[in-house]
């Protein structure tokens, strides 16, 4: 599908999708970046990227980045998940920093969106092993003390903890009301006293985390935002997440598409290529219609948000998200099935694609939790 771009865009999508050819285009060099796919993330890889200025594309320039907006963030995903670049701790670093942005000291600002730019990263600490989609259920609690907060309780599902400089952490701090009031988010050091961060091991690799919180001081200075107002906080920012997980799982999808293409064209069964059979044809039809109104979609919320920054579009954001995510997982189920045997060799990586895309219906809110959304949007 024919995209306008702006001479600026269209060099940067250029430029991005150049690094990944020359950095990580062939399954040899993804293998050595990635411990044969078990890390899902390559910190030099991440750091050149940093150095190039790519990572601070959306923050802004007071703090040294290059203060654009979710469009040419979207496309800087999409670019780097087609590429298959292995750097997984991009997209938690990029929520939390928003959050910060939103919300932080000028002292917090400083340290992670300057941070960002140089090419560290950070962690969000939702979840936990009771609450998953009702994040007003969780328990982990920090309570009051001299000078700070205590913070005990277990908290899970933490992607990128273990190679993160801080865990923006949504904790109890407060009782009453409703299950959201009462909720403060922290910035904690991965390196505090009384965290313990443990590895869970997923068909993905090594990218998400328990956390156990022991009497783990945080001081006053570690709050983000106002006390108790957390849930607000953090509604505020989901928009955010969710079209991050849409662009990168476009991206995806589209990398899924062209492998699929690129192998019914050669492929021969029965004296001609598998493509020329209607019912591949059929298919490859069919994925490429919903990958041009997926990318149509996201575009135009990317628009709106750039258009008006300071307003939420939870309904548009949680379409995208839901459109994208599901996509995704269907063109890889899709190629793997056209692919035959082909598509379950690791040699192929097909089946890589799609481990990526099975879970992405699951984290950043379900797909049940973004029809409901949609849903109530609508008044029902």
């Amino acid at each position: 599908m024919p995209r306008v771009l702006s001479d600026e865009r269209r060099d940067l999508v250029k430029a991005t999708a150049d690094f990944c050819r020359r950095e990580c285009g062939t399954k040899d060099q993804r293998d050595k970046l990635t411990a044969h796919g078990r890390e899902q993330h390559n910190q030099k890889l991440y750091e050149k990227m940093a150095a190039l200025g790519w990572l601070g594309i959306a923050v802004p320039e007071e703090y040294g980045g290059a203060g654009q907006g979710m469009t040419d963030l979207c496309l800087f995903l999409q670019e780097t998940s087609y590429g298959l670049a292995p750097i997984s701790g991009f997209g938690t670093t990029v929520i939390a920093a928003s959050a910060y942005e939103k919300f932080g000291t000028e002292e917090q600002k400083r340290v992670v969106l300057q941070g960002v730019v140089d090419g560290r990263v950070e962690a969000v600490s939702m979840s936990e092993p009771g609450a998953g989609s009702d994040v007003g259920a969780l328990t982990c609690r920090a309570e009051r003390t001299d000078g700070g907060y205590r913070v005990n309780g277990q908290k899970t599902w933490c992607s990128n903890a273990h190679i993160a400089d801080h865990i923006l952490l949504i904790a109890r701090t407060g009782q009453g009301g409703s299950k959201h009031h009462g909720l403060t988010q922290f910035m904690v050091p991965t390196n505090a006293a009384g965290l313990q961060i443990r590895g869970i091991d997923t068909m993905g690799g090594k990218d998400v985390n328990d956390l156990y919180f022991t009497d783990c001081f945080v001081p006053d200075s570690a709050v983000v935002g106002e006390p108790g107002q957390g849930w607000t906080q953090l509604m505020a920012g989901l928009n955010v997440e969710r079209m991050m997980l849409a662009a990168l799982m476009l991206g995806v999808a589209h990398r899924a598409f062209d492998d699929t293409l690129a192998y019914v064209r050669e492929r021969e069964q029965f004296g001609r290529p598998i493509g020329s059979f209607q019912a591949m044809k059929h298919r490859i039809a069919d994925m490429a219609t919903e990958i041009a109104c997926a990318q149509l979609l996201l575009d135009d919320v990317a628009a709106a948000i750039d258009a008006e920054p300071g307003r939420l579009f939870p309904r548009e954001a949680s379409m995208a998200k839901l459109k994208c995510t599901e996509l995704a997982k269907h063109v890889t189920l899709e190629g793997m099935q056209m692919m035959g045997g082909y598509g379950y060799a690791t040699e192929y990586g097909m089946e890589a694609l799609l481990r990526q895309t099975v879970v992405s219906t699951v984290y950043g809110g379900t797909s049940e939790i973004q029809r409901d959304i949609i849903g109530k949007s609508y008044g029902l």
